[in-house]
């Protein structure tokens, strides 16, 4: 083998070797959803205990408390909702205004209605919605 052949074929080795890696990771397939219950339930639900000190918040309306990368709001007696908290712009953190029923992010401006519509950018897509159901002291969120 010639200097010129082995100095080509190392080159082209290594770059596969180099990109094999980035190659293999795009071709995996990632929802976007993440495990938002960190493996603890393989139904994917998240329990929310309403007696949690973390959550006493929801015991009123127009309170609201985060799960992992949920955001959980109370809006009527009876009524729950839950959304990303993750903005589709940067990835801020959003927070509910129960007076206007919108979640306006603070970083950049964005606001999401109740139901995680864009209604003010720079943000483009809506937040992922959850359901949520009650069931006693306990919300489960799918």
């Amino acid at each position: 083998m010639e200097r010129k052949d082995f100095i080509k074929k190392f080159a082209i080795g290594g770059s596969i070797l180099f990109s094999a890696p980035l190659l293999f990771d795009s071709c995996s397939k990632d929802d976007g959803t993440g495990d938002n219950n960190n493996g603890g339930n393989p139904s994917n639900e998240i329990v929310i205990d309403l007696n949690n000190a973390d959550f006493s918040a929801l015991g009123s309306v127009g309170g609201y408390a985060y799960k992992d990368n949920i955001i959980i709001f109370r809006t009527s007696e009876t009524g729950y909702s839950a959304l990303s908290k993750i903005c589709t712009h940067q990835g801020c953190t959003v927070i509910y205004n129960h007076s206007d029923d919108e979640l306006p992010c603070p970083c950049h401006g964005s606001i999401y209605s109740a139901t995680g519509t864009v209604l003010n950018g720079p943000a483009t897509a809506s937040l992922k919605r959850y359901n949520v159901k009650k069931d006693g002291n306990t919300l489960i969120i799918t």
